[in-house]
């Protein structure tokens, strides 16, 4: 177990916390007719960790040893420049954005953006669990102080800039009946906190899986019918924590299995809650995207997605097996440049993916089932012919 390290589970608490087929049908190559039933969602409002992240956290903010996403060659790919999103090009929210005809989701607090399709709230190093828990629990590491409750704070007064002062009025229905709600994956900085704690994994799991459950009630209690919840993808997977963790404690794929197990069990709790709240809100949609899932079967088969280094990074330094030094990452002065084909690998900088494989889990959770239910059900559901 990695927890029986101490100096491995020190430097893992740190560094997660900024966690957390060749061609695909996303704005061009739909069917017919699917892109205008696709545009009745006009507005999406996405929260999360650095996964969704598309330009809350800047260099100035971001994690220890993760602290140059404002830096190139972050952005390299798509945008040719940085865009603060932890990664070499476009987020699975983009990919969403682009399906459905919308402009990509300016972070909140941008100030200055055009807000008219949706908000961002995600923030690099957000937990589930608030961050006074942490404090008092003696975890006393200079990290992120968002989390979810901080992002429903920013919601909140979002909608009260927008007229919306008392639940259910017609102003509040406006902003939220209609629009899509991505809750981006969160509660793998939770477990790394917890790491350097006295507090047990399984105290950190009911209460990680908690705050989903609450902040998910609260989007519905506001008026939210279109949910989509993201499950914690293979952490075990992550270069970062394969070069941290014993080299004994690996699963049938090449990753950390107890890191793995403890994502899958997350999940699972999480699924469990989300039927509860299908049952307290039968009209609502509440969709679970299998990140998990889809993580998985990638590195099962990696050549039948276009992978060809499935653990290796394509942003870092110091060589084989991993490509990953913890004292030269990503976008810092000794590493300016990354790999010439990042379309050919699935780690970006050591705990974020590349593009390419947020493109892959984005057409699996859109296109093949990884969403439950699917996202056609929810689509369905929204169009003014259901």
């Amino acid at each position: 177990m990695v927890g029986s390290h101490p100096s491995v589970a020190i430097t893992i608490s740190f560094l997660l916390l900024v966690l957390p087929p060749t061609s695909f049908s996303f704005v061009t190559g739909s069917a017919p007719g699917a892109t205008q039933r696709l545009r009745h969602f006009s507005t999406i409002y996405a929260f999360g960790d650095s996964f969704t992240d598309t330009g809350n956290t800047h260099s100035t903010t971001g994690p220890y040893s993760f602290g140059y996403v404002s830096s190139p060659p972050y952005g390299a790919t798509f945008f040719h420049h940085s865009t603060n999103r932890y990664s070499d090009g476009r987020l699975v929210v983009d990919f969403l954005a682009s399906m459905l005809s919308l402009p990509f989701l300016p972070p909140y607090l941008d100030r200055a953006a055009d807000f008219s399709h949706g908000v961002n709230f995600a923030v690099a190093g957000s937990t589930a669990i608030e961050h006074d828990f942490f404090v008092k629990n003696n975890v006393t590491i200079d990290i992120t102080p968002q989390s979810l409750m901080t992002q429903l704070t920013w919601f909140d007064k979002f909608l009260e800039e927008k007229g919306c002062k008392t639940r259910g009025s017609r102003r509040c229905r406006a902003a939220t009946a209609d629009a899509l709600f991505w809750v981006g994956e969160i509660g793998a900085n939770d477990y790394a906190y917890g790491f350097t704690s006295t507090l047990s994994p399984t105290v950190i799991q009911q209460l990680a899986v908690k705050k989903v459950f609450d902040f998910v009630e609260a989007l519905l209690v506001r008026g939210a019918q279109y949910i989509v919840v993201q499950g914690l993808p293979l952490t075990g997977c992550l270069p970062l924590t394969l070069t941290l963790a014993p080299s004994d404690d690996r699963d049938d794929i090449g990753c950390v299995a107890s890191v793995n197990r403890g994502s899958y069990n997350h999940n699972v709790i999480v699924q469990n809650e989300l039927q509860e709240l299908r049952h307290r809100f039968p009209k609502a949609i509440i969709s679970y995207a299998d990140f998990l899932g889809a993580h998985h079967n990638v590195m099962k088969h990696p050549a039948a997605y276009g992978f060809t280094e499935k653990l290796k990074v394509c942003c870092g330094s110091g060589g084989d097996p991993y490509n990953f030094d913890l004292f030269a990452t990503c976008g810092s002065p000794n590493v300016t440049a990354a790999c010439p084909e990042p379309n050919k690998f699935i780690n970006w900088d050591g705990v974020h993916l590349t593009e390419a494989m947020y493109k892959v889990v984005a057409d699996m959770f859109f296109h093949h089932g990884y969403c439950k239910p699917s996202f056609d059900v929810l689509l369905a559901a929204k169009s003014p012919e259901s």
